[in-house]
């Protein structure tokens, strides 16, 4: 048998602004790129890091797809007065619907591991209106890689959303007249695993949860992810780090090319006495990012500290 050749063709070597095979995944996992995100080496799009940059509502795009999972968005697309709703998820973990009305509803929380989210988004949306077009209703998604194309911020202004947390999933149903047994049976389990959410109003993409055992504040911030690891270490070593009494900042989660630092509260501590102390943290953390003095030891043992307890979220 003869031997393969080893040698690559053009289109196999990575771009500018692109990931070499044997680099570091930007998804921060540790393994190179053709081991992870890159598994499929050579295909159409390649892995997007930030793949919402640029969005006004990055942040609260990044906390709907991840950390919320309840949650609406309206949106009039780009050039037309067409309405799509944009949900964390919708029934069957859809990309997206098409419902009887012609109305569609795009899905956030849906994985189809192309590379590039946001494409996928884009790719998916404008399957939906085509389908709208031809007047079928009825789910949309994708089976393969879609290739160059719109991306979901091609496709709609750029605005911030306005977001609705919802306490649950009633807004499957929000255009069903008649209700059987089997949707509601459906829709009181899908709300059975639903976290009590809400949003805070004082600062962008800030999330109060309450997961039963334990309450959380996860805030998903715009900042490069150095510059916030060292800002954040500041404020912890000058005990500046506090939420809200007995409040502790136990990590933070990495996702689509930003962080999200998440505090651990003590159980009835609620959203609302939040407001004030997250709008303070929000002015200290601003300080701490403009000082560019060098970190104290104390500092720098903080940050590792930090940087040791990251979740990259894929």
């Amino acid at each position: 048998m003869a031997k393969k050749s080893r040698t690559k063709t053009p289109s196999a070597a990575p771009q500018e602004g692109e990931v070499g095979p044997r680099q570091p995944c930007p998804c921060g996992s540790g393994k190179r790129y053709k081991a992870c995100h890159g598994a499929s080496w050579g295909a159409t799009t390649p892995y997007v890091a930030r793949p919402f940059e640029g969005m006004p509502s990055e942040c609260d795009v990044i906390a709907m797809r991840e950390l919320v999972p309840a949650a609406t968005a309206p949106v009039t697309l780009a050039d037309s007065d067409r309405v799509v709703r944009l949900c964390s998820l919708l029934p069957m973990a859809a990309p997206a619907m098409v419902r009887d009305s012609g109305e569609i509803w795009l899905g956030l929380q849906v994985q189809h591991n192309y590379g590039d989210p946001a494409r996928d988004l884009g790719a998916v949306l404008e399957a939906a209106l085509a389908q709208a077009d031809e007047g079928r209703s009825g789910i949309v998604g994708l089976q393969t890689d879609p290739g160059p194309g719109a991306r979901l911020q091609d496709l709609i202004p750029d605005e911030s959303l306005e977001i609705t947390v919802h306490d649950g999933f009633g807004y499957w149903l929000d255009d069903v007249a008649e209700r059987d047994a089997a949707m509601e049976a459906a829709l009181e389990q899908a709300n059975g695993a639903a976290n009590p959410t809400v949003r805070l109003e004082g600062v962008t993409a800030a999330y109060w949860t309450n997961v039963g055992t334990k309450e959380h504040l996860r805030w998903v911030m715009p900042h490069e992810e150095e510059r916030l690891l060292t800002a954040l270490a500041r404020l912890h070593a000058a005990g500046k780090d506090s939420i809200a009494e007995g409040s502790r900042l136990v990590g933070m989660f990495r996702a689509h090319g930003r962080l999200a630092p998440v505090w651990d509260l003590p159980i009835g501590t609620g959203a609302e006495v939040l407001e004030g102390p997250v709008t303070q943290f929000a002015a200290d953390l601003e300080q701490a990012l403009e000082d560019s003095s060098d970190l104290t030891s104390e500092q720098r043992s903080a940050r590792a500290g930090l940087a040791n307890r990251q979740v990259t979220i894929r």
